[in-house]
């Protein structure tokens, strides 16, 4: 598919706004993700027991495993005021970096207990970062599931990173957006292809390798959740191009033409550059539309990945949209998205978790799709559910993972059959 056959709509399209009890993990989740990408990193998160359960639980670490994360738990001397913390918090950096020298990017991750006690994370940063610089930088950012969901800990380790990129006006792409490494080299070889470049990763494998910024910078957003990164680009000089998200065929063209535009790339030589990818994707989502086509689809507010998921479902495997709900709305980073929506959808943004149950109950959907902590309610209930984190765990853009992406969708209903027999 040409990005000629994709509609475009100019009016406003209605939004449910909803401000109730929210039902979301904490971004602290983030750095299951991160770690993985960034392997000379370390996401040391300053919080408390709870916060180091919830790391290394949602990570799967075992005991004789040396993992890129840590918690500096906060006791109650720290919460009491009986101890300096800060004192305490370059006690544990300078002791983690005298064992791990591989160490060359060390993150101080906020949380819920040290926002609450005010522990000013960005000066020790500063401070950290001037006793160990040219070895290791010190960055930190806010991982806090008080007012955020968690796939915005990703938007704000990247954001803590572009403060520290180096400034050039040079021409260059820049995709940003936590991407597996088979995904990235994927699309490197499309750009090698088309003949875009340079381009740049971020976050790219090593943390240290920070690419520059400038007025040259042309930025693709691989991820919808990363709005405040990439409105400190833009404040850097750097422009975003408008476009779809690299899900599915069509997603995954779309998004590779605004690169093509914005470098003089004519469509005949995208279509040539993409025809094998496009076929091959086209191919392997057919067992899978068999599968969902015409299956009623609910989403439920929690990896901000909703809306772009939902145009993928809705337009290559022809499921049915029943509500399509986002825990944030930034129409900057999916105004292309929402475009690409039919007509009537309901959109929600923000969550009253109760009335949203409701809706759920009311439409007996045949798919679900929400957070942990509703799932297995749900499915008590006789609905079939799948957990939206594993969105953000799974290898799911371009064109050879769009029947991994499809897959995702469609094994729950066949869990389902399957049980039914």
């Amino acid at each position: 598919m040409t990005l000629a056959a994709i509609p475009c709509r100019t009016e406003a399209r209605p939004v449910l706004r909803e401000r109730g009890q929210r039902e979301v993990f904490c971004g602290l989740t983030g750095i299951v993700w991160l770690h993985r990408k960034m392997q000379d990193a370390f996401f040391l998160v300053v919080g408390s027991r709870t916060c180091a359960h919830l790391i290394q639980s949602a990570a799967g670490v075992m005991i004789f495993a040396e993992p890129r994360f840590g918690t500096a738990i906060l006791t109650d001397r720290d919460l009491a005021g009986l101890a300096d913390a800060n004192d305490e918090l370059d006690r544990v950096c300078a002791s983690l970096l005298e064992r791990r020298p591989d160490i060359k990017t060390l993150f101080l991750v906020g949380s819920c207990p040290s926002e609450v006690i005010k522990l000013d994370l960005a000066t020790a940063a500063e401070r950290l970062s001037r006793r160990f610089l040219p070895q290791v930088r010190v960055l930190s950012y806010s991982g806090s599931g008080i007012e955020t969901t968690f796939t915005q800990g990703e938007d704000n380790a990247l954001r803590a990173m572009v403060e520290s990129c180096p400034h050039d006006d040079a021409r260059q792409l820049l995709v940003v957006g936590c991407l597996a490494d088979v995904v990235e080299d994927q699309f490197q070889r499309l750009f090698d292809q088309l003949g875009i470049g340079p381009v740049s990763f971020l976050p790219a494998r090593r943390a240290a390798e920070l690419p520059f910024v400038g007025s040259g910078t042309r930025v693709l957003m691989a991820q919808p959740f990363n709005g405040e990164t990439g409105r400190a680009l833009t404040a850097r000089g750097a422009r975003i191009l408008s476009a779809p998200y690299p899900l599915g065929v069509e997603g995954t063209t779309a998004w590779l033409s605004a690169a093509a535009r914005e470098w003089g790339i004519s469509q005949a030589s995208l279509d040539q550059v993409t025809l094998a990818g496009r076929e091959r994707a086209t191919a392997a989502l057919q067992p899978h539309r068999q599968k969902l086509a015409g299956r009623r689809l609910f989403l439920m507010p929690d990896s901000q990945l909703e809306i772009p998921i939902a145009r993928f479902l809705n337009r290559e495997l022809d499921m049915q949209l029943v509500e399509v709900g986002t825990p944030y709305l930034d129409r900057q980073m999916v105004d292309a998205e929402l475009d690409l929506l039919p007509d009537g959808v309901l959109v929600s943004e923000g969550q009253d978790v109760e009335r949203q149950l409701d809706r759920v109950r009311q439409e007996r959907p045949d798919l679900t799709v929400c957070g942990l902590g509703l799932a297995n309610p749900l499915e008590a209930e006789g609905l079939s559910t799948k957990w939206s984190i594993e969105l953000v765990f799974t290898p799911i853009q371009g064109y050879e993972q769009a029947a991994d992406l499809a897959g995702l969708f469609a094994r729950p209903l066949e869990r389902k059959a399957r049980l039914a027999v």
